[in-house]
């Protein structure tokens, strides 16, 4: 039955059927093969509706509402110059800025194509005209996009939440902070290996750090307050208990529309069709994909997949090590087919009771398993960021992933670290 269902799963996805209609058919396809699974119609269409009466994924729309609002208010080209008044003028001071930016966005909008895009936009363009080669920074923002999933607030992290009771949203957040602080670390370090290499356009950079110094600090600081204020509302709300992080989400949509309105006004009352609209395109679409994902995972577990997985894994994997390394192959290969919601809702509850088993901290999963698929965003067919990247820059998909190949594997060796140092994940958990 296993192999039956991926078979048919897989063929929808070649075929080109989008996921959330093929994760209903496989799941109709288990069902009349299977004339003892309790499930028909009704109970597959109960489960599309309740699936999504969730206070927890009630989060998922607001963050991604509030990102679009931050994206049109140009929060990250404040965030940008903030972060290139201090380091601007050393080796790779824009590059790490634009890494630096990348970890403060994610904490806004918790998502990684929204990072890119957002970030993307505005500091692609500056880099060029800085001397920096144009593929290869957009490469670095495809790839540093990426740490909007991994820093809290995280769509993924919720959705993992959603998908398990071993954890809750509020500890994956706090899991999430080192090791995304961890890549963004390893990240610049690359940059600062690349540029020392490859060298610098010293003068043109002088001569731009020397322009954004004339400014003043104290303008500078005013200029970018309320973007960098808001992480700490949100973030400082969740862990000091005032607000869930779905009332985190929610006051980040009136945060942002109140920055954006009124104290930057560049977000007027005739662009919220558009982002109201742009917003329910994309809250809908995950939607859809969410509840697809929950029918399908019930349907696993009705058809004791997980248990049959378990069997057939434990036969491969003999200590906790050798599972880790075989999940790390997995995940990143499942982050290649299907993108980030989809694949937590579908394999963690497959593979978190044997994680557990092996007396891995669920907490240490959770934040692996996002790390693997961030870097899906990036890995061809789906790569949602090299799409993103693409679209701002003209530069074709192929093209970008082979000058993001070095970020990637930097990428990797920090997941390594993150897999076999759990203390990462964990000690601000408690």
């Amino acid at each position: 039955m296993l192999g039956f269902i991926l078979a048919v799963f897989l063929g929808l996805l070649v075929i080109g059927a989008p996921i959330a209609i093929s994760l209903v058919f496989t799941t109709v396809a288990a069902c009349l093969t299977n004339p003892f699974l309790p499930i028909d119609g009704i109970y597959i269409y109960k489960n599309l509706v309740m699936s999504l009466n969730s206070y927890a994924i009630l989060a998922v729309p607001l963050f991604v509402f509030s990102g679009i609002i931050m994206a049109r208010g140009g929060i990250s080209k404040r965030l940008f110059n903030f972060f290139a008044y201090f380091i601007g003028k050393i080796t790779a001071g824009l590059p790490a800025a634009s890494v630096v930016t990348c970890l403060f966005y994610g904490a806004i909008s918790g998502s990684g194509p929204a990072t890119t895009a957002a970030v993307g936009s505005m500091a692609v363009p500056y880099l060029e005209e800085n001397g920096y080669e144009k593929d290869w920074s957009v490469a670095l923002i495809a790839v540093a996009g990426g740490l909007g999933v991994i820093i809290p607030p995280s769509v993924p992290f919720i959705m993992y939440g959603q998908a398990t009771n071993e954890v809750s949203v509020g500890g994956m957040f706090k899991a999430g902070i080192l090791p995304g602080l961890l890549i963004g670390l390893f990240l610049i370090a690359y940059c600062w290996y690349y540029c020392k290499r490859h060298g610098e356009d010293k003068e043109l950079l002088k001569k731009g750090y020397d322009e954004m110094h004339s400014q003043g600090f104290l303008t500078v600081f005013k200029d970018s307050f309320w973007a960098l204020l808001t992480p700490v509302l949100i973030l400082g709300g969740i862990y000091g208990g005032i607000v869930t992080p779905t009332e985190a989400a929610a006051v980040s949509v009136v945060y942002s529309l109140v920055v954006s309105m009124f104290i930057y006004k560049t977000v007027t009352i005739r662009d919220l069709p558009g982002i109201i609209k742009e917003a329910i395109d994309g809250g809908i679409a995950m939607s859809l994909v969410i509840a697809a994902a929950t029918v399908f995972s019930r349907c696993l577990t009705l058809l004791q997949i997980p248990q049959e997985l378990t069997t057939i894994l434990s036969a491969i994997f003999t200590n906790r090590y050798t599972f880790l390394l075989g999940m790390n192959v997995l995940l990143l290969f499942v982050g290649m087919i299907l993108d980030t919601t989809s694949a937590i809702l579908i394999l963690t509850p497959l593979l978190l009771p044997m994680a557990m088993s092996y007396g891995i901290d669920p907490y240490h999963f959770g934040i692996v398993m996002v790390v693997n698929l961030a870097i899906g965003f990036v890995t061809p067919p789906v790569g949602v960021n090299l799409y993103v990247a693409s679209g701002i820059s003209g530069l074709d998909i192929v093209y970008i992933a082979k000058k993001a190949l070095p970020f990637i594997l930097t990428f990797f060796v920090a997941l390594l670290v993150i897999t076999f140092i759990p203390q990462i994940s964990t000690i601000l958990v408690g």
